[in-house]
C-alpha cells in the first residue's frame, strides 16, 4: 500500500520511500519520511492533492505524485 491510498485520520509506518528515485528519496528523508517512521494522515485537499500528514510534531503537505512513491503499512 502507498501513502496516497491511506484514508484520512489513519496512521501508518513507512516501509520504503521513493526507492530507485534518488533525488526524491533524498528530499523525503530530509523531511523525515524514512523507513520506520510513524505517519498520521490528517486530511486531503478538496481535489485530493496535496495530502497533509503529521510526523511527530511536524506537519507536512506532500503532493500525491510523491505520496504514491512512499510504501506504508497501516497501524491500528
Amino acid at each position: 500500500m502507498n501513502l496516497a491510498e491511506m484514508k484520512q485520520a489513519s496512521q501508518c509506518l513507512v516501509l520504503e520511500a521513493a526507492a530507485g528515485v534518488a533525488e526524491i528519496q533524498s528530499r523525503l528523508y530530509a523531511l523525515g519520511l524514512y523507513p520506520g517512521v510513524k505517519v498520521e494522515v490528517l486530511r486531503f485537499a478538496p481535489a485530493g492533492d496535496p495530502i497533509q500528514i503529521r510526523i511527530g510534531s511536524t506537519l507536512l503537505s506532500i503532493r500525491k505524485q510523491e505520496a504514491v512513491l512512499i510504501e506504508v503499512e497501516a497501524v491500528k
